[in-house]
């Protein structure tokens, strides 16, 4: 069955597997870099998302009651912090892919080197993070309501095409940002523009009085896509449309692609550009 599949279909994962212990090692130091001269180390990762949740609940304890009636404090701040989970995962890649190659220049100019593994380790590192931040939701979620929904089980089924989806926009930003330090700018333009364009703040059945264009609009954004059914499924308690979740599966495993193939057309000039 595996055999009929594709091989363009399956080469980006041939090759993480071939360079995993690569990976590995990247990923690793990396981690170990971050947090360097620090005196908390690590313990930095669950702090900073725990200060956020706690600070967006003390906030709309005040604001909440008039904003959102009927609706929990908790659920209501818990409902922001996991957009800004998807979202801050999001921004913080959209930012950096553009310089990636320019700060592993020494490794590109390397000819053994294979640079299309930098977005998978820059991609893994900043899932962990938001995986830290998820955990400190989780524990936030127990801590208050007692339980989490059974349907917290299915996280990984998004995880997985979500990752995909964000290492094609790495790939693809990669390749560009070699080019022209511009696309930094770009995205440093777009970005927070998106920011409001996303169901963070709110959710997209509250779009229903907006124009039908204005609507579409911003259903087309897979961010916020992914920010609605992570909602459905740790916080709402419920399973989001089958269908939906195929087609947006589908279009970030076709960006998953279509980034790789991009990088890969343009690899052997990235080299000489940057």
């Amino acid at each position: 069955m595996l055999a009929a599949i594709p091989p363009a279909y399956v080469a980006p994962f041939e090759r993480a597997w071939r360079n995993r212990e690569l990976i590995r090692a990247v990923v690793r130091r990396e981690f170990i870099s971050r947090f360097r001269g620090s005196f908390l180390g690590p313990a930095w990762a669950v702090l900073s998302p725990l200060v956020m949740l706690l600070t967006y609940t003390t906030l709309f304890s005040i604001t909440v009651p008039q904003l959102s009636a009927g609706m929990s404090v908790t659920d209501y701040a818990s409902g922001i912090f996991i957009g800004l989970i998807v979202f801050n995962l999001f921004s913080e890649l959209g930012y950096r892919a553009p310089v990636l190659l320019h700060e592993h220049v020494n490794f590109v100019k390397r000819s053994i080197f294979p640079s299309e593994t930098i977005a998978w380790t820059a991609t893994i590192r900043a899932f962990t993070y938001a995986g830290v931040a998820f955990g400190v939701y989780v524990v936030f979620r127990l801590a208050t309501a007692g339980s989490v929904p059974l349907t917290i089980l299915l996280t990984p089924f998004l995880v997985v095409p979500f990752f995909l989806f964000i290492l094609g926009v790495v790939w693809f930003l990669m390749a560009l940002g070699a080019f022209t330090r511009d696309v930094a700018h770009i995205m440093a333009s777009i970005i927070p523009v998106l920011m409001f364009a996303t169901p963070i703040f709110y959710r997209l059945d509250q779009i229903a009085a907006m124009s039908s264009t204005t609507a579409m609009l911003l259903r087309l954004n897979i961010v916020g896509d992914y920010i609605e059914m992570l909602r459905a499924v740790a916080l709402d308690g419920y399973v989001p449309n089958i269908l939906g979740y195929f087609v947006v599966a589908a279009a970030s495993y076709a960006v998953f692609l279509g980034g790789y193939k991009f990088f890969m057309r343009y690899k052997s000039v990235i080299v000489d550009v940057i």
